[in-house]
């Protein structure tokens, strides 16, 4: 299993693959979930996270030699699919026997990935990889395997999709084969680590990646009881750990879902802190019982400043409700981080800095700004090809020479040179208020928080200065 390095400090596990400009590396937890369901069904499995330790292809290589695996699965993105393929092709090289390729990218666009990839690649899984995997261990023909593409006789043939998989039935992560040290986020408390509570979404967001293109837009929540378990595994297995980060795309979606979770780790005695990504429109009658449970920070989804943009994407929120929940959020004392992006259909300059300084008005800790991005398999994707909006000319143009995440929309009216300024203009503005600097400080309480905000800083200062 191969989570292969592409340039330094990329991220390829994010949602939006890239360098990111807080330097964030993110635990393999969707990979690792499939590691532990291979190694359950008696499989030994060699897990390589090359990303995360910024590993040499000489190394990967050497690795890759002495394990000798009769199955090689690797992780591909848009960004870095050349670099994915090329270390199926050096399996096939070493003699290794099937390659294997996951991820985003390859699911809706097999074609284009098998003729680049010539003989190097034999299978890529659509979508939800765990059980495919699995059948493809156990040497099923692939004839009977639900969820692949795969050539014959130089055609690429579609097998049928496979059904959703029940969440409750997925154990936990295969985490024995990482160490939560080499992961960082200046938000986060060190070391931390992640938990899927649920797969899919019910939101209609035309941007977002991973939805349309692996897990669905049906919600798929796991029973409260096993999330908490997963937790107290989590601890046994990593004692020090200072967080955990529930990685759940809507984690808020359902109350009782977040009610369940609460309740079990009051009642269990849990005490660690987390973290969460969550909605404007979730119930906000919920926030002083996750308080009580040990949330110290939300990962809000706010995305632009004004409600024409959001429309465009449909976001199915309002800034109004933007607002309302910042200001309950902060008065019951969470840590806000805010996720916001510049570009969307019929997005000016004049709209875009409308969104900067609603940012600067909501009493948010912290705030990432990117360009929208578009994913093949998205719906924003398709409509901007459509409209001659798209800027790369090969899938490497979805980030720059130095791997940093970069605008690829360009409008008649908002161009990507304009777009580029203000997600710099926007991020400065934010950070560098006297008030904001301020709030940093007083917020770190312990050393592991320390040493996430200077690694925030040092990533901040990194990031332009590379420019």
């Amino acid at each position: 299993m191969l989570n292969p390095p592409y340039m330094e400090g990329f991220c390829r596990s994010a949602r939006w693959a890239a360098r990111s400009r807080g330097r964030v590396q993110r635990h393999p937890d969707w990979m690792l979930i499939a590691t532990s369901v291979l190694e359950k069904a008696g499989n030994l499995v060699k897990f390589i996270d090359g990303a995360a330790l910024n590993l040499s292809k000489e190394e990967i290589i050497e690795e890759m030699s002495r394990f000798s695996a009769e199955l090689v699965v690797i992780h591909t993105t848009t960004p870095s699919i050349y670099n994915d393929i090329s270390y199926a092709r050096v399996a096939k090289e070493k003699g290794l026997a099937t390659t294997v390729l996951i991820g985003p990218h390859v699911s809706v666009l097999p074609e284009d990935t098998f003729e680049y990839a010539k003989d190097s690649v034999d299978v890529i899984v659509k979508g939800e990889y765990d059980y495919t995997l699995r059948e493809l261990a156990e040497g099923k023909a692939l004839e009977e395997v639900l969820g692949i593409f795969y050539r014959k006789n130089g055609k690429v043939i579609s097998n049928p999709s496979r059904p959703p998989l029940d969440v409750n039935e997925s154990p936990f992560p295969a985490w024995h084969h990482i160490k939560p040290e080499w992961y960082h986020d200046a938000g986060k408390k060190y070391p931390f680590l992640t938990l899927i509570s649920g797969r899919g979404c019910f939101g209609t967001c035309t941007f977002c990646r991973d939805i349309q293109t692996m897990y669905g837009r049906k919600l798929r929540l796991r029973d409260p009881e096993l999330v908490v378990d997963e937790i107290e595994y989590d601890l046994k297995l990593f004692p020090h750990l200072q967080e955990i980060m529930f990685e759940t795309d809507t984690f808020v979606a359902s109350s009782d879902h977040v009610r369940g979770i609460c309740e079990e780790m009051l009642r269990r005695d849990i005490d660690i802190s987390w973290s969460c990504n969550a909605r404007v429109d979730m119930d906000l009658e919920l926030l002083p019982l996750m308080k009580r449970a040990g949330c110290r920070m939300l990962m809000v989804g706010f995305e632009f400043g004004t409600n024409e943009a959001l429309r465009a994407v449909k976001k199915g929120i309002t800034i109004e409700q933007s607002r309302k929940f910042a200001e309950e959020a902060h008065r019951l004392g969470f840590i806000i981080h805010g996720c916001f992006m510049i570009g969307a259909p019929g997005e000016t300059l004049e709209s875009a800095r409308k969104t900067i300084d609603f940012a600067k008005s909501l009493p948010l800790d912290t705030i990432q700004i990117s360009g929208i991005c578009a994913y093949p398999g998205t719906e924003i994707y398709q409509w901007a090809k459509e409209k001659g909006y798209l800027l790369p000319g090969k899938w490497t143009e979805w980030v720059d020479e130095n791997g940093e995440q970069v605008t690829i929309l360009n409008y008649p009216q908002f161009s990507k040179e304009e777009i580029d300024v203000m997600i710099d203009e926007g991020l400065k503005e934010f950070y560098l208020r006297p008030r904001q600097m301020m709030r940093m400080l007083i917020e770190i309480r312990s050393i592991s928080e320390l040493w996430a905000k200077l690694h925030g800083l040092k990533s901040f200062i990194g990031y332009f200065v590379s420019k």
